[in-house]
């Protein structure tokens, strides 16, 4: 066995406590179990595995990706694994926790600047392509245009939802960054069961909501909630509109307060969009019955996060309305 053959697989365990008198069972499902600290791992692997059976990924190569943190993450450590360099991409305001995560797997970090437009050759999306297309032997991983990013999700984690509920799930929730996971999750979920609602979990200031409601691409808001929603006018081909039911909006301080109470009220450490997709999950299942189930994807572990959602005096100057810090 070797780290790859640990991705998936993760536990889905019911809340207790946050719930309050809601009827309906409300669980999440912790990727933060997979070795890499995220649900990305299974992204990653996928598109690293596609690289290599298609040939354009040779012993030796290397692998680039353009991101925020948790995909990043993933390919250094596979890379790390399958003897690859990695060069990730991100902008220069990745918090220096994850910038240190990065380093230890021995990825090279290329910072650009956060304020590049799509158009600008220093966007991070054109400097990774840029990056691998000036080396031997590398592949660029592009996971928000990558098919094999919801194709995994497709493969493993819907199926693993299906069966850990033994088919009683009626609602998924969970954040779209890529928009990979609702999007493969919600395609085999709705094949085994067209009524099970797919719910996205969308940080308010981000567009997917009026996207999904209008077919139109708004300009994002400002929004502090990382690895989730899309904060660039443009929608990601891993991304499929028709599987979704409903988005509902959340706000900054609900997706703080939410994933600060799951640490210390349920004992799941995670990070802030995990409070987004359960504090939407407990909106959709307030109006639901006994019978009903809701499964909330929980992305990542709270480590990353720890100077900012875990930081108190962070809080106190950037989330002015979080109350109980």
């Amino acid at each position: 066995m070797n780290v790859a053959d640990t991705i998936g697989r993760t536990p889905l365990v019911q809340l207790q406590n946050v719930v309050g008198e809601i009827e309906a069972t409300v669980a999440a499902k912790l990727e933060y179990f997979n070795p890499g600290g995220s649900i990305k791992d299974r992204a990653a692997l996928a598109m690293i595995t596609a690289a290599e059976d298609d040939g354009k990924l040779k012993p030796g190569g290397t692998l680039v990706e353009a991101t925020s943190g948790n995909t990043g993450y993933a390919v250094a450590m596979l890379a790390a694994a399958r003897g690859y360099r990695a060069i990730i991409v991100c902008n220069e305001t990745l918090p220096e926790e994850k910038q240190a995560v990065l380093r230890a797997y021995g990825a090279t970090v290329v910072f650009v600047p956060a304020d590049s437009e799509m158009d600008s050759p220093d966007h991070y999306l054109n400097t990774a392509m840029r990056i691998a297309n000036e080396s031997d032997n590398a592949v660029f991983c592009n996971q928000s245009f990558n098919p094999a990013n919801p194709a995994i999700h497709y493969r493993t984690t819907g199926p693993e939802i299906w069966e850990q509920t033994e088919g009683r799930v009626t609602a998924l929730v969970a954040t779209a960054g890529t928009g990979g996971t609702i999007s493969g999750v919600g395609k085999y979920l709705k094949e085994q069961n067209p009524d099970i609602a797919v719910v996205i979990a969308d940080p308010k200031g981000s567009i997917y909501k009026e996207y999904v409601e209008s077919g139109n691409i708004a300009e994002p808001s400002v929004y502090l909630v990382e690895a989730a929603g899309q904060n660039e006018s443009f929608i990601p081909d891993a991304f499929d509109p028709d599987v979704v039911d409903r988005v509902v909006a959340v706000s900054d301080a609900d997706s703080f307060a939410m994933a600060r109470r799951l640490a210390r009220e349920e004992g799941i450490f995670c990070g802030i969009s995990s409070g987004t997709s359960v504090k939407a999950a407990l909106s959709v299942a307030k109006d639901m019955g006994a019978d009903d189930f809701v499964v909330a994807i929980v992305p990542d572990a709270g480590d990353r996060y720890l100077t900012r959602l875990y930081s108190d005096d962070w809080l106190r100057d950037n989330v002015p309305d979080l109350e109980g810090i």
